[in-house]
């Protein structure tokens, strides 16, 4: 397979830059997502690596030669679309087939290759179906396959399972892991949805308005957020966020308070000053219910999910959280409850957003 390396790439349409300078190593056999929010650049940064957009600065490598200028077809990628791109009119062995007799491939090699394929992707009882005889999922398996049996340095996917309904992404999901595993392709992965990053990826790219916020394996960002952005838009369901403000602070901890709550987080590095700004971010599984406390709030919703419940609670100062709690919750809404955060699982960030570094209760596995 390869390597792919970004060196300070920038794209610019007219006045306006939509990629500001992402510099990014992508390693031999890795798995890479790119996710963000609609419009933070993500898919105009894989084009780019497609070759199917300019590069406005920087320099792109794979396999440690510069291809800024090459075309789609000299750089050895394959690109596995959103609309699944294929020839209606063609079979799936046909649609699989077409690039490799572009390539001038003799045909007992391609029977060969289309064969492999076909048994990987469990497509060997469609090969003589035309794409609209498939279901949503068969024909993305056709698109993937496709790009396989080009045999491709890198694999590029677009946002590949949007178009599936709930029950099919889920399918795919453990599909597209398991095919990674076994071809050990190098691969970036372009998606809106943190549910598919989390699962999926060895490293997740994080992008805002063209800009990388934060990369890191799927653990890394959801225990150690660098900033409030990341924390907001990594776990499902998001990490509750409260407005506090600093009482005290020494080298080993700080303790915030917001309404009728009060934390002592464990912190290190900085120290912020009394009366300070801050976010609290609690994520929903880190809360508990503590029936002989003082009552902080009232549930609204609860929603049972069976394996867990979420519980919506209103504070006494009007602010809003969801709690995590087992499946078996009974509460109901109106229902008082005391809050009760875990401060060894609480973050805390600053008035620009910055996390405080934490003495983490998650220690992250070796290589992270």
């Amino acid at each position: 397979m390869a390597t792919v390396e970004l060196r300070n790439i920038r794209k610019t349409y007219s006045d306006e830059e939509i990629i500001k300078g992402v510099s990014l190593t992508i390693h031999d056999r890795e798995f890479v997502v790119f996710v963000g929010p609609s419009g933070c650049g993500k898919s105009t940064l894989l084009r780019m690596i497609a070759g199917l957009e300019d590069i406005s600065a920087g320099d792109l490598l794979i396999d440690g030669v510069r291809v800024n200028d090459m075309g789609p077809a000299e750089r050895g990628l394959a690109m596995v679309f959103q609309s699944y791109a294929l020839y209606p009119h063609m079979n799936v062995y046909r649609n699989m087939e077409f690039s490799l007799r572009l390539a001038g491939m003799p045909e007992a090699e391609r029977r060969h290759r289309i064969a492999d394929v076909a048994r990987i992707l469990q497509l060997e009882p469609y090969l003589d179906h035309k794409p609209g005889q498939l279901s949503g999922g068969q024909r993305q398996r056709v698109a993937i396959g496709r790009a396989i049996v080009r045999n491709p340095k890198v694999f590029l996917f677009d946002e590949p399972l949007s178009n599936l309904d709930a029950a099919l992404r889920g399918q795919m999901r453990v599909e597209l892991a398991t095919l990674h595993r076994r071809l050990g392709a190098t691969t970036i992965y372009v998606t809106h949805d943190q549910v598919e990053a989390m699962t999926m990826a060895d490293r997740i790219v994080v992008l805002r308005k063209g800009v990388v916020e934060q990369i890191g394996s799927p653990l890394e960002l959801y225990h150690r957020p660098r900033n409030l952005f990341v924390a907001q838009f990594i776990g499902s369901p998001p990490m509750n966020i409260l407005p506090a403000h600093v009482v005290s602070a020494t080298d080993r901890e700080t303790t915030v308070t917001t309404g009728p709550l009060t934390v002592t987080v464990p912190t290190s590095g900085r120290m912020l000053e009394a009366g300070s700004s801050v976010t609290l971010g609690i994520r929903p599984e880190h809360i508990g219910l503590n029936a002989a406390g003082a009552s902080h709030g009232l549930v609204e919703i609860a929603e049972r999910l069976g394996a867990a419940t979420l519980l919506h609670v209103r504070l006494s100062d009007g602010k809003q959280l969801v709690v995590q709690t087992s499946g078996n919750n009974t509460d109901m809404p109106d229902t008082p409850v005391s809050i009760a955060p875990d401060p060894a699982h609480c973050h805390l960030f600053d008035a620009d957003g910055l996390a405080l570094d934490q003495v983490s209760a998650h220690p992250l596995p070796v290589g992270h």
